[in-house]
């Protein structure tokens, strides 16, 4: 289950898959070295994304595996 609390970094060592829904959202983390310092919620927030809807489908799609 990815969490709130969970580095960038860590959501995108999980699954290649997340990277794009990252993107979709406009938030480019693996290009960012803030992705080993800001948690999921952070980097929500600094993009201005719904972060219940991101982590919903970030979920969504772990549990497709």
């Amino acid at each position: 289950m990815i969490t709130k609390d969970m580095f960038v970094h860590e959501i995108l060592e999980i699954d290649d898959r997340f990277r794009k829904i990252l993107s979709d959202y406009g938030m480019h983390c693996h290009e960012c070295s803030g992705a080993k310092s800001e948690t999921l919620e952070q980097a929500a927030k600094g993009h201005d994304v719904d972060f219940e809807k991101l982590l919903k489908e970030l979920n969504s799609l772990k549990g497709q595996k």
